[in-house]
């Protein structure tokens, strides 16, 4: 089987099979990129170490919370090794405080991985935690409307005057294309 290398996607909704513990879900993974199966448990175990899952290799998906099958799916996502990750609104259903965790744990991720992240978010305050670069769409049909360069160093404070500053311009920038979605 010629499963895609290049691209890792997490969607918004959990795409963990229910029926397998969390280690052959990422193990799955492995075994898609011909992992030998020797291999394969070690790997899957250090992937969950570094999403934070020791301890949870043998549970279900449906006994872990909604931060913890996030974290489950981004070790299985970096289970296949992709260069780029394709994440859409991956933390959208967590609450405030988990999601912001979400995206230390990514941050902290990404800054050993060093993998190109594309992250889809309708959150100012996400979007510029995360990003060295911001794209803003226009209303439909979505084009990009601007680009906004993060310039800040990681790791970054939600209360710094400097992205405090970047949401303002942000907010500006988007403002009228939230208006013109509400039909106002």
């Amino acid at each position: 089987m010629d499963v895609p290398t290049q691209l890792g996607l997490m969607f918004q909704s959990d795409t963990l099979l229910p029926w397998a513990r969390v280690i052959d879900n990422v193990s799955i993974a492995l075994e898609l990129r011909m992992v030998p199966r020797a291999e394969r448990g070690e790997r899957a175990a250090e992937l969950l170490r570094l999403v934070g899952l020791s301890g949870f290799e043998r549970h279900f998906p449906s006994k872990l919370s909604g931060g913890m099958r996030k974290r489950a799916q981004l070790a299985q996502i970096l289970a296949y090794d992709p260069a780029i990750l394709l994440m859409d609104e991956p933390f959208g259903a967590l609450d405030e405080q988990t999601r912001l965790l979400m995206g230390e744990w990514l941050l902290s991720i990404w800054t050993r991985a060093r993998k190109t992240v594309v992250f889809v978010t309708h959150s100012l305050q996400e979007a510029l935690f995360l990003s060295t670069r911001v794209v803003a769409l226009t209303a439909r049909p979505g084009r990009v409307k601007s680009v906004l360069e993060v310039p800040l160093p990681y790791p970054r404070d939600l209360e710094s005057p400097g992205l405090a500053s970047l949401r303002a311009k942000l907010w500006g920038e988007i403002r009228a294309e939230s208006l013109k979605t509400m039909g106002r």
